[in-house]
């Protein structure tokens, strides 16, 4: 079986080095380039004729910051599956990744078996996200589209709310913006997340950028 190819950008060289010890006792994967910042890795990336089919993307990094980076692989190499990694569970810079091309997140402390699933995920279906509190992971298929049925699910107040919510308004702001009250928007935000199945705003984002809403 062809291993999947790793690259791993990082400015934390030991936490670069702990995820290429981790990943190298797995057969299945295989770390094929290693920078510690944007600018090096596109550099390095634009000389080379074999690319890494999941990039595992430090957000913050001196020279050119993960968000950068990500921005021109969606741009110059859009086959190219990034990961975001963060040591905080920030959810507006979280968002700004994801909405530069990022499949979705991991926190750097993240066991073994939710990075090798988080790598499997990207790979063969595209997108996951952590749960900011409770750090399960939540698969959704690429294959499942923004059907006719979920336009009858969600009202276009909702709609209009989710698309806002990839914004960097905060919900205040989206309220404002709604011409509506803190509370409702309290209710629009709750009632979206049954609807589609999520948590948090990452999960809003995530969905709304997978089905073109945002």
């Amino acid at each position: 079986m062809e291993k999947i190819k790793i690259a791993i950008v990082d400015d934390h060289k030991l936490v670069s080095k702990a995820l290429e010890n981790m990943i190298s006792f797995n057969p299945a994967y295989e770390v094929v380039m290693t920078c510690f910042n944007g600018q090096d890795f596109l550099d390095e990336l634009r000389a080379r004729e074999d690319f890494p089919d999941v990039i595992l993307m430090d957000i913050n990094m001196p020279v050119k910051n993960g968000i950068e980076t990500t921005e021109e692989i969606t741009k110059d190499f859009p086959a190219l599956k990034v990961i975001a990694l963060t040591m905080e569970d920030n959810e507006a810079t979280i968002i700004k990744m994801l909405k530069a091309g990022a499949k979705g997140y991991l926190l750097k402390d993240m066991s073994p078996e939710i990075l090798f699933d988080a790598i499997d995920i990207v790979h063969k279906k595209g997108i996951f996200y952590t749960d900011l509190v409770t750090q399960s992971l939540l698969k959704i298929k690429t294959e499942e589209k923004l059907t006719h049925e979920l336009h009858e699910m969600l009202k276009e107040r909702e709609i209009e709310f989710i698309k806002l919510a990839c914004s960097e308004l905060t919900y205040r702001e989206i309220a404002s913006q709604m011409f509506l009250s803190p509370r409702t928007i309290d209710g629009y935000r709750d009632s979206v997340f049954v609807k589609l199945n999520v948590k948090t705003r990452v999960g809003i984002v995530l969905f709304a950028i997978k089905n073109k809403i945002c």
